[in-house]
């Protein structure tokens, strides 16, 4: 088993991931993710997005998709971390952890000052886990988005 930065090569098997963790987060009519789209994004002319990939056994079984962000506080940089899966087969074998922990050893490198994402609260093995691993959920906190129409208006206005 290894964890890697995604190559190229890649792609259709990630976007086959963000598709699975679709489904598993309840949401698979949510997700239009392309092959085209993804490619652009992590290898275009200007990437915004980063990933790495879990291999085992020759074939990629998991990913983990980030993105800068800034903290304004800290000064410096921190990797929103967008999506994190593993499939169902391969949990349990140390590679969600083996994920987190390249994008940790990639923050210390570039001396960036933290990693964030987010989990669905009903998503109690995940919840656990990076608990255990000593993530602090950020409760005091409540997300909010645009997204469609509400977002073009505002752009309108």
């Amino acid at each position: 088993m290894t964890v890697r930065r995604v190559r190229e090569s890649d792609v259709d098997a990630v976007v086959g991931l963000v598709h699975e963790l679709a489904e598993y987060e309840r949401a698979p009519n949510e997700c239009h993710l392309t092959a085209a789209q993804l490619r652009a994004a992590l290898f275009g002319e200007h990437p915004a997005l980063f990933g790495h990939v879990a291999e085992a056994d020759g074939e990629v079984v998991g990913c983990a998709l980030w993105f800068l962000n800034f903290s304004t506080w800290r000064g410096v940089h921190g990797i929103y971390l967008e999506d994190l899966y593993v499939r169902p087969d391969r949990r349990g074998s140390g590679l969600g952890r083996a994920l987190l922990a390249a994008l940790a050893e990639e923050c210390v490198r570039r001396g960036y000052a933290r990693l964030e994402w987010w989990v669905l609260d009903w998503n109690a093995p995940a919840i656990g886990f990076y608990k255990s691993i000593g993530a602090v959920p950020m409760d005091e906190w409540t997300v909010f988005r645009l997204t469609d129409e509400p977002l073009r208006a505002l752009a309108g206005s």
